[in-house]
């Protein structure tokens, strides 16, 4: 049974984000919880969160079509990191002049499904 978990507007770079995401990327969800829970990254964090609210919403599917549902067969089908809309500061410079900062943030999408189904 597939599930999809979307976050949105996470409060870091995309870039330091798929770091992480390209780790847990095809492999098994106990797998993959295991890595992210070892992982040093503050950005496991945010895409275990994600990964634990797909297979919650795998499960939800299962329990209202009523299939049997296993956790141990679920895999990470995709997990992708996308830019979301960066925040823009800015800070003092010298002579009186701003330069801009932005802040960026990012959507984060898991997939996962059975071994059988993609």
């Amino acid at each position: 049974m597939p599930g999809t978990a979307i976050q949105r507007l996470v409060r870091q770079s995309p870039q330091k984000m798929r770091l992480v995401a390209d780790l847990i990327r095809g492999k098994d969800v106990n797998e993959a919880y295991a890595i992210l829970k070892f992982n040093k990254k503050l950005a496991a964090r945010q895409i275990e969160k994600t990964l634990k609210s797909a297979v919650s919403n795998a499960e939800q599917l299962a329990l209202r079509d009523n299939e049997a549902f296993d956790v141990d067969a679920l895999y990470v089908s995709k997990a992708m990191v996308d830019m979301g809309q960066p925040l823009k500061r800015f800070t003092a410079a010298a002579q009186g002049r701003a330069t801009p900062i932005r802040k960026r943030t990012s959507h984060v999408t898991i997939h996962v499904a059975t071994k059988g189904s993609n």
